[in-house]
C-alpha cells in the first residue's frame, strides 16, 4: 500500500525536498513496521533538512528523528500489531529513515512503549526535547538537588529542551531562571513556570573572571559555548550542570576552579544511545510531570509540507517552543 513521505534528494552537492507517494517495498529494514501518526520537529531535524553537516550519507532520505504511532507487523518477540510506541534517537532520520511519513520500518529494540497517560500527539510534543530535557532533570536530582535548593538555570529557554525543563522544574517545586536572548519570550517563559528570565550574559561571572558569586543550585544547559562556561562560574558548591545542546558551539572556554575549589559536576546529556531502561523511566515521568496545559502552550501543529522552511528557521533560532509534525496533514 502507498504511503505519503517527505523525501530528501541530492543533486550536485544540494539537498532538495518533495512530497512523494512511496510503496513499501521501499522501507528500509528492520522487524517492526509502524503506523505513524506524528512526528516532531528538532535542530537537528532543520540540520538534516538543509543538508547541513553530513548527517545523512545516503539519498534518497526520509527524515525525522522522533516517531510516535501504533505496530502493524512484527517479527520482534517484544511487539504486537496494535502496541503503541515511541522512537526517539538511534540516528534514526540520520542514518535510518525517520518518521517524516507515514510508515516506517525499524528495529523493535530502538522502540519504547508509550505510556497510557500521552497520546501520540503529546509524545512528540515532547520529543527528543522533552526527552533530553527530563533526562537533564534526573541527572540533576541524582546528583542531589531537591525543591527548595535555590535557583535553577536553563539556558536556551526558548527552545524545546529549555521549555520542558522550565515546566518540569516548576512542577517539582524548584525555583526557575530562564535565561535568552528573546526578551519578547519573557512571558510566554513565565507562563510555563519560570520565575524570572535574564539575559546570556547574565549568568555568570563576567568575562575574564574564573569565578563569580555561588548562584545557581543546579543547571540545565541546551546551548553550550561561552553560556556554558558562564554557567559554570556561578554554580554553588557541590552542585551540577547538566549539558545537552550545543546551539551556541561546540567549544567553550573554562578554568578547572568551578571543579576543584568549588566541586561542581558537569554531566553530559545523550539522548541518542541512551539505554531504553532510562528512557523509559524518563518517559513514564515525562507523562506524570509534564503539565499538560505548558505542554498545549509549547505547541504548533504543522504538516509535512511546511518542513522545509520550518528547518531553516529553527537553525537560525526563530521558532519558539515545541512543533508537532501530524504526517496525514
Amino acid at each position: 500500500m502507498a504511503f505519503k513521505a517527505l523525501v530528501l534528494e541530492e543533486k550536485d552537492g544540494k539537498v532538495a525536498s518533495s512530497i512523494q507517494s512511496l510503496e513499501e517495498d521501499r522501507l528500509p529494514a528492520g522487524d517492526v513496521t509502524i503506523d505513524v501518526g506524528y512526528s516532531t520537529l528538532n535542530y537537528k531535524d532543520g540540520l538534516v533538512l538543509g543538508g547541513i553537516g553530513r548527517l545523512v550519507r545516503t539519498y534518497p532520505h526520509v527524515p525525522g528523528i522522533d516517531l510516535a504511532g501504533s505496530v502493524v507487523q512484527s517479527s520482534n518477540p517484544a511487539w504486537r500489531a496494535g502496541d503503541a510506541v515511541i522512537l526517539t534517537g538511534w540516528r534514526v532520520g540520520e542514518l535510518h529513515w525517520g518518521g517524516y511519513a507515514q510508515k516506517a520500518r525499524v528495529k523493535g529494540d530502538w522502540l519504547v512503549r508509550r505510556p497510557e497517560a500521552l497520546s501520540a500527539k503529546d509524545a512528540m510534543a515532547l520529543g527528543t526535547a522533552g526527552l533530553t530535557a527530563m533526562l537533564c532533570v534526573m541527572a540533576l536530582e541524582e546528583g542531589g538537588l531537591k525543591a527548595g535548593d535555590g535557583e535553577v538555570l536553563v539556558t536556551g529557554a526558548n527552545g524545546g529542551v529549555g521549555g520542558v525543563a522550565i515546566a518540569v522544574l516548576a512542577r517539582l517545586g524548584h525555583t526557575v531562571v530562564a535565561a535568552t536572548r528573546r526578551k519578547e519570550l519573557a512571558d510566554h517563559l513565565k507562563s510555563l513556570g519560570a520565575a524570572s528570565v535574564i539575559d546570556p550574559g547574565e549568568v555568570g561571572a563576567p568575562a575574564g573572571r574564573p569565578l563569580g558569586s555561588e548562584r545557581w543550585a543546579g543547571v540545565v544547559d541546551a546551548v553550550g559555548g561561552a553560556p556554558l562556561a558562564a554557567a559554570l562560574t556561578a554554580v554553588r558548591y557541590g552542585r551540577a550542570v547538566a549539558a545537552c545542546g550545543n546551539a551556541a558551539g561546540n567549544e567553550f572556554a573554562t578554568t578547572v576552579l568551578p571543579f576543584i575549589l568549588r566541586g561542581v559536576r558537569l554531566i553530559g546529556i545523550d539522548s541518542v544511545a541512551c539505554p531504553n531502561y532510562r528512557r523509559a523511566r524518563a518517559w513514564a515521568r515525562l507523562a506524570a510531570e509534564m503539565p499538560k496545559d505548558a505542554l498545549a502552550r509549547l505547541t504548533e501543529t504543522v504538516g509535512l509540507a511546511a518542513l522545509p522552511d520550518l528547518g531553516k528557521r529553527i537553525i537560525k533560532g526563530e521558532t519558539r517552543g515545541r512543533i508537532v509534525v501530524d504526517v496525514n496533514a
